[in-house]
């Protein structure tokens, strides 16, 4: 508990001074504990700490831990890649899906969405430096899946994600971080409610807030090295 409390102040600071060196003091930036591989009682920590998005990967392991944390103040993201025969417990159990890049998908979560339940919030994840082995929608499909996601009810547009390539410098990944800033415009120009740029994780959260992000996606630097994988 005290590990995390710390690196959560730490990490809140410097949340801070990265809006304050970019002239954004005044607004405020989206913190999503990726929690993957975590355990409940780790979750339970940041969020004791307020912490309130949380970021799971594998969706049997987050259905479990949503069921074992059982705090309906939590925003769990569902941040890993989807298959569409497991779109019905995303829809039903997460509050935002920051990974779509298909319209069959993004229909699929429409209709599965319980009604009883506020539209899901939904990230169209994009790929604009073209890897081909990472899911995401080139430059020319942002905005057609956009226009489609926009007109489904039980969805609720709210921006693009992204996660550059390993291995890039400083200025690579300044220019992926704009890039995508650059595409949102478009889309906001196009007339389409865009409020979520998310990008940016442990090691460069504070060049993608001098880069317009408004959600990053912090696991390591939160938490701590994550257990091995399980068998």
């Amino acid at each position: 508990m005290t590990d995390i409390t710390d690196h959560l102040a730490d990490i809140e600071r410097r949340i801070s001074v990265a809006l304050e060196a970019c002239g954004r003091s005044g607004e405020s930036v989206t913190l999503v504990a990726v929690s993957k591989m975590q355990s409940a009682s780790a979750v339970g920590s940041a969020a004791a700490r307020g912490v309130v998005h949380f970021g799971e990967n594998y969706l049997q392991e987050g259905l479990e831990k949503i069921a074992a944390v059982a705090n309906p103040a939590l925003a769990w993201h569902f941040i890993g890649r989807i298959q569409s025969n497991k779109t019905r417990p995303i829809a039903e159990h997460f509050a935002w899906v920051d990974t779509v890049d298909r319209e069959r998908i993004a229909d699929r979560l429409n209709e599965q969405r319980p009604t009883i339940l506020a539209p899901l919030n939904v990230l169209i994840q994009v790929n604009l430096d073209g890897e081909a082995q990472k899911a995401g929608v080139g430059a020319d499909a942002i905005l057609p899946l956009a226009r489609h996601i926009a007109g489904l009810p039980r969805l609720q547009l709210r921006g693009l994600m992204s996660i550059p390539p390993e291995g890039q410098s400083t200025d690579e990944r300044r220019a992926s971080f704009l890039a995508v800033r650059a595409a949102a415009g478009r889309l906001r120009a196009e007339g389409l409610p865009i409020d979520t740029l998310s990008f940016g994780m442990s090691a460069d959260f504070e060049l993608a807030i001098a880069c317009g992000a408004t959600c990053v996606r912090i696991g390591t630097a939160i938490f701590g090295a994550r257990p091995p994988a399980r068998s």
